[in-house]
């Protein structure tokens, strides 16, 4: 498995990467606040056709009610969201197993 990792505070940014990186076989997508708000980002996501899976560190469900919806979620192939670090781990681990399972299909 090799695992690159990009950060930024910068939405476009974040949009530019997702699209310069179409060719990967996987995303894991941590977007904090712009999971709530950002309608271009879950475009980004759709557009590049690989599974994506959304990561939020915290339980958006026990957090104030905007919180609660995800832009990201009708177009990722799953959401992850609660366990702190532990859920990149595992969005890794679940995208890891699905792109084996798809290998050995």
């Amino acid at each position: 498995v090799e695992v690159a990792f990009f950060q930024s505070n910068h939405e476009g940014e974040l949009i530019d990467t997702i699209h310069a990186h179409r060719d990967w076989d996987g995303m894991i997508v941590n977007a904090g606040a712009l999971t709530h708000t950002s309608l271009a980002l879950a475009d980004a996501v759709e557009a590049v056709g690989i599974p994506v899976v959304a990561v939020h560190l915290s339980n958006i469900h026990a957090r104030e009610e905007f919180r609660h919806h995800s832009s990201l979620a009708r177009v990722a192939w799953g959401q992850i969201a609660g366990f702190g670090f532990r859920s990149s781990l595992a969005a890794l681990d679940l995208l890891y197993g699905r792109l084996t399972d798809e290998a050995h299909a």
